[in-house]
């Protein structure tokens, strides 16, 4: 397992050089100019000047080595100064965002614990949620469960985000007035009424994300189980003896998850990635928020890195869900 994991990071490494260039090479190329949206009363000189500090004078080439350069480099050692208190990267220019002129990775560093906080908590419940009732509609299938869960699922899965934001908020924060329609980024939690506060400002945008993690895993969850269960390993099982329970929740379960397995971690970088939809419907300042904003005020440095992180992410799950796979079937061995 060891030199299978070397093995895959060593080839994600040229995976993911080939797939920074594209991105950077798609951004860069494309129309528009950062110095447009400038006020019309600054003089040409002026912005020409800001141009070559934004480093929009050099070539293209040079400034996707600059960029990978910043970081794959200088943004880990300024993480590292940062937690220990170092100087490591000493002055050394960091990717600097177009629109706040702000160092890129300071920007998501503020954003990313909302999208924690929402997005990952609506992930977590939304598993929680979809395994069990998985498991009991495929163990009962056709009962009056399974039809209810499939029903539930259906709506969930096949009803868009921000249309189901929108019925909430109309019905318990218009209607009822139990939960704020809008998330406030700036409550800070600092004793049991603020705690409070957070916990019903959270409730709406992460009921809309669980149910729709829910739906897609629950019916992963249902078909693997329901395709394990009539295996004949399962019918030796219990001809052998062993508990229902043992039979469902150990042998078939294990099998089971799998696929599942795969469906879940190729989920969590959509967390980092944030609810795009979501986020906009209930005003949430998270990643999700921070790269609509950006792709419409043309910050290329932001999107390129928020792009990048997430194709890293999808990389990095990729080989955790494969790893996975060997610690759930034994029979998987990949040295």
């Amino acid at each position: 397992m060891l030199h299978y994991t070397l093995r895959r990071l060593l080839m994600a490494i040229p995976t993911l050089l080939a797939i920074s260039l594209i991105i950077f090479l798609l951004l860069g190329l494309a129309p528009g100019d950062p110095m447009a949206q400038l006020p019309l009363t600054i003089p040409p000189e002026v912005k020409e000047k800001m141009r070559q500090s934004l480093g929009l004078g050099d070539p293209l080439m040079l400034r996707y080595l600059l960029w990978l350069k910043q970081f794959f480099l200088v943004e880990p050692l300024h993480v590292l100064d940062t937690l220990f208190g170092l100087d490591l990267a000493g002055e050394s220019q960091r990717v600097v965002s177009w629109q706040s002129r702000a160092p890129v990775a300071d920007i998501i560093a503020q954003r990313l614990p909302q999208t924690l906080w929402v997005v990952g908590l609506a992930y977590l419940v939304g598993i929680a949620i979809a395994l069990p009732i998985g498991i009991l509609s495929a163990y009962r299938q056709h009962s009056w469960f399974d039809q209810i869960g499939t029903l539930v699922a259906m709506i969930g899965f096949s009803v868009p985000t921000f249309f189901t934001g929108v019925v909430l908020i109309v019905v318990f924060s218009v209607e009822l007035g139990w939960f704020p329609s809008l998330y406030d980024t700036t409550l800070r939690v600092t004793g049991w009424d603020s705690f409070v506060a957070q916990l019903r400002q959270m409730v709406l945008p992460v009921t809309v994300l669980a149910l729709y993690n829910a739906s897609q895993i629950s019916r992963f969850m249902r078909a693997s189980m329901l395709d394990n269960l009539r295996q004949d390993y399962v019918r030796t099982a219990r001809a052998n003896g062993l508990s229902e329970r043992v039979v469902v929740l150990v042998h078939v379960l294990r099998n089971s998850m799998i696929p599942v397995v795969t469906v879940i971690a190729m989920g969590v970088p959509q967390i980092f990635g944030g609810a795009i939809i979501t986020e906009q419907v209930f005003k949430v300042n998270g990643i999700g928020e921070l790269l609509i904003s950006s792709i419409q005020a043309n910050d290329v440095p932001m999107v390129q890195t928020l792009t990048f992180i997430f194709a890293v992410l999808i990389v990095l799950f990729n080989l955790i869900a494969d790893i996975l796979y060997g610690i759930l079937d034994p029979r998987i061995r990949y040295d």
